[in-house]
């Protein structure tokens, strides 16, 4: 089993970045590969409560972020820093997530075997 790492660096709206990399993410995971999700910069405001992209015509991929525990995501992570920079707390985010400072996620990121970026 290899362990893939996705990191989520963009904004959730104006690309198909995040689209991209949930969809990469839910069929790895499908097909048995060990997911975890990491948050950055521009990326932590995926995790933002009641979001309505349909408001400026997106799609809401979002609520996919639900269902990551039925596909055993179960490693999720953010950047303290990243959430500082945005005035973010758990409390406005959609899922729960570990905080990690950038020295953990440094950590992360070299004990998988793949890491891509979006």
């Amino acid at each position: 089993m290899k362990k893939i790492c996705i990191l989520f660096r963009s904004a959730p709206h104006g690309t198909t970045k995040g689209r991209e990399a949930l969809d990469f993410a839910l069929l790895s995971a499908s097909f048995e590969q060990e997911v975890s999700l990491v948050f950055v910069d521009e990326g932590v405001l995926h995790l933002l409560k009641d979001q309505q992209p349909e408001l400026i015509g997106g799609k809401d991929y979002l609520a996919a972020l639900k269902a990551l525990p039925l596909y055993d995501i179960e490693s999720v992570f953010t950047c303290k820093q990243s959430l500082g920079d945005y005035g973010l707390s758990h409390g406005l985010l959609s899922i729960p997530v570990s905080i990690l400072n950038d020295e953990a996620i440094s950590a992360h990121l070299k004990a998988v075997d793949e890491v891509l970026v979006f």
